[in-house]
C-alpha cells in the first residue's frame, strides 16, 4: 500500500503491519517469545519498521492465535505452525478445487460421481 493512502484506509487493511512486537504480544494474551518462535518456525514473518523492530498485521496475528489456541491445548509450538500451515494448505487446494469444479460445470461439463 502506497505511503500517501490516509491511515485510516492503513488501517483497515489486513496486511498493513500496524502492530508492534508488544502490541500484538498483549492483543493475542502472549509474550513477545511466543511471537519470536513463531517466526523461527516460520509461520508468520513480521516485518520491520525503519528501526527494525517486528510490526505485525491483522492477518499475522489471526494466524498467531490459531497457533496459541494448538500451543494452549499442549500441541509443542513447532507441530501448531506445521498444523495451522497445512491447514491453510488445505482450505487453498479446495478453494482452488471448488472454481475449477464450477468453471468445469459452466462450460458444460459434468462434475464426476466420486466428487
Amino acid at each position: 500500500m502506497p505511503a500517501d493512502t490516509p491511515l485510516s484506509d492503513r488501517l483497515e487493511d489486513d496486511d498493513y503491519p500496524a502492530y508492534t512486537m508488544g502490541r500484538a504480544a498483549e492483543m493475542l494474551g502472549t509474550t513477545p517469545g511466543f511471537l519470536r518462535a513463531i517466526g523461527e518456525a516460520r509461520l508468520i514473518t513480521p516485518l520491520r519498521s525503519e528501526g527494525g523492530h517486528r510490526r505485525y498485521s491483522r492477518y499475522q496475528l489471526r494466524i498467531a492465535a490459531r497457533a496459541r489456541e494448538l500451543v494452549d491445548r499442549g500441541t509443542p509450538i513447532e507441530a501448531a505452525c506445521r498444523i495451522v500451515i497445512l491447514e491453510d494448505q488445505l482450505e487453498e487446494a479446495q478453494r482452488i478445487h471448488a472454481e475449477y469444479r464450477a468453471a468445469h460445470e459452466a462450460s458444460g461439463g459434468s462434475a464426476s460421481a466420486s466428487s
